[in-house]
């Protein structure tokens, strides 16, 4: 029998994301403030992120997703199952037109099969 892995839950977002998660219990985060230098430290922090082994889930802003494309298609293309990166709204809406469509094709792609939600 395999040992269970235990994997971190981590999220990379502003303030208002992070502080709810971390309530929800996530400690490993990445909050990124101000306007200036959003690009770099979103790159930054998941390039940090997927160095580590112990990271099975990396929750990001989908505002924050146009930063590093190339990273997140790198990781879901890619032969290994972690991380799973899971894009959220922010409080201003999201950017896709079916929300649940999305999430459904997301599991679909991660675990590879349909989940009714």
């Amino acid at each position: 029998m395999m040992p269970i892995k235990h994997l971190d839950i981590t999220v990379i977002g502003d303030e208002e994301l992070v502080n709810a998660l971390r309530l929800a219990g996530i400690s490993k985060n990445y909050m990124i403030k101000g306007d200036h230098d959003v690009p770099e430290n979103v790159r930054k922090a998941l390039t940090e992120l997927l160095a580590e082994p112990d990271v099975g889930i990396v929750v990001m802003l989908e505002d924050y997703a146009q930063y590093v494309e190339d990273l997140v298609t790198q990781v879901r293309k890619g032969r290994g199952i972690t991380p799973v990166i899971v894009e959220v709204p922010s409080k201003f809406g999201t950017k896709y037109p079916d929300i649940r469509e999305y999430y459904r094709a997301l599991i679909r792609e991660s675990i590879g099969f349909e989940v009714e939600i």
